[in-house]
């Protein structure tokens, strides 16, 4: 058993010799994101697991050790945590947790302190708690993030988001079921499969495994037919964890819809440049400000790829950073920024633009700004975009999924009244111009005559 560290302000330490013989526990969010991230670890010597475990119980638990004003997504991850290391399926004296901590404003940055609170409470704190963070809050021993951990864990985002793109735009018209998601497994395995050769993250080779993986998804079979399609936004956490939405997605699935949404690497520049913001009107580090700046550049790059592959292969292509940026000109002020801040209108205005009018706007418990930026600014958002229709379903352990599913029924019956309106719309044009051309055609034949 290996020997408990602490620092000199009594936090315990994750050492090289627990790298050796310790799991580490991931929570579950982004699921395609994460199976790859989680790989890159395991690539880097550290034995993770990513916790997939569901059900009702799980925010049970969170409740019995976080305090119930906490957001639902805290209450969530620490449950799910617990409830892990409460099943008695792992070794508990060779086990850690790993949680990120950004640093900003936002509660999450004290997530990993209520974590500590709770397995205290629970008598389990000789576990240690890595933190996952770029800012140097906490640092271990036996676990580093290095540059090349890095980029690999940003080529996770880049082809995470790219395979959910294609897959949610391909998934609800595949004639052969299954095949879309079978084609992500494949991917996933294909790119763990080139980082252990030290290929598949450099720009390059990114752009030629984007544009295969475009390629693979455009050779799938489909019925184009109409469908509703639905643009899913919110507090980060609820709005990719199928634990924290109660399976949007699948449900949504389920109710024929196309779903749509927007990828992490938006997040991430949106955090970067508020970093950069920050620097510009208070002033700081310049060095701090070049490093990032360098990799502010380096994920626009890596967007450009997405867009570009989607856009060559025939896909709808996510929204670029700058352009987001540009929608909330006047509606909300760039320094909105905790949580989601001014980005959770943004995609929004722009899921309303690219062909995603009906939006589930995610309101986790307990977060004052994803309410005043996502269901506060929907009432702006139909002024601007009349054909937006959106819904707000709040997530916290006291609402019903049973509620919450039949609010989005009522969204989506509305949405197919639009659709069908729209096609017959479309229909009565495509009657008109029909009727106009035989005419003209008439008129050509009798003038045709005269001559």
């Amino acid at each position: 058993m290996a020997t408990l560290k602490y620092d000199k302000t009594g936090r315990l330490l994750f050492t090289k010799e627990m790298k050796k013989e310790y799991t580490i526990l991931l929570p579950q969010m982004a699921s395609i994101q994460f199976r790859i991230m989680k790989r890159v670890f395991d690539e880097y010597g550290y034995k993770t697991e990513l916790l997939e475990t569901d059900g009702p119980e799980i925010a049970q638990v969170g409740l019995k050790y976080v305090h119930n004003d906490t957001c639902y997504p805290a209450i969530l991850v620490i449950g799910q945590f617990i409830h892990a290391l409460q099943s008695g399926k792992y070794d508990l004296h060779k086990t850690a947790l790993l949680i990120t901590q950004t640093g900003g404003g936002c509660r999450a940055s004290n997530y990993i302190h209520l974590l500590r609170k709770a397995l205290k409470k629970a008598g389990l704190e000789f576990i240690p708690v890595i933190s996952l963070n770029i800012s140097g809050l906490e640092k271990n021993p036996g676990f580093q993030l290095t540059l090349p951990v890095i980029r690999k864990l940003v080529g996770a985002l880049v082809y995470g988001d790219t395979l959910m793109l294609l897959s949610n735009q391909t998934k609800p018209y595949e004639i052969n079921k299954g095949e879309s998601m079978a084609l992500v497994d494949s991917w996933i395995e294909n790119i763990v499969s080139q980082y252990k050769e030290g290929r598949g993250f450099s720009l390059e080779q990114q752009r030629q495994n984007l544009d295969n993986i475009a390629q693979s998804f455009a050779n799938i079979k489909r019925n184009l037919v109409p469908k509703v399609k639905v643009g899913v936004v919110g507090e980060i956490y609820v709005k990719y964890a199928p634990l924290g939405n109660n399976n949007l997605e699948a449900f949504l699935n389920e109710q024929d819809c196309e779903v749509c949404v927007p990828g992490i690497m938006g997040f991430v520049l949106f955090k970067l440049d508020n970093r950069l913001q920050d620097i510009e009107l208070y002033g700081g580090n310049r060095i701090k400000y070049a490093a990032l700046q360098k990799a502010y550049n380096y994920l626009e790059k890596m967007e450009r790829l997405i867009i570009e592959c989607t856009v060559r292969h025939g896909f709808l292509p996510p929204a670029g950073y700058r352009h987001l940026k540009e929608l909330v000109s006047g509606v909300v002020g760039l320094g909105n920024k905790m949580g989601e801040g001014w980005l959770l209108t943004s995609e929004m205005l722009e899921l309303a633009e690219s062909g995603y009018p009906n939006i589930v706007c995610t309101q986790p418990f307990g977060c004052l700004p994803n309410h005043i930026v996502g269901k506060g600014m929907i009432r702006k958002v139909k002024e601007i975009n009349p054909k937006a229709n959106i819904v707000a379903i709040d997530y916290d352990p006291g609402a019903t999924r049973v509620n919450q599913e039949n609010r989005i029924k009522l969204m989506l019956a509305v949405a197919k009244e639009n659709l069908d309106n729209e096609l017959k719309e479309q229909q009565s044009r495509s009657n008109i111009k029909k009727v106009t051309l035989n005419t003209g055609s008439k008129h050509s034949k009798k003038e045709a005559v005269g001559v």
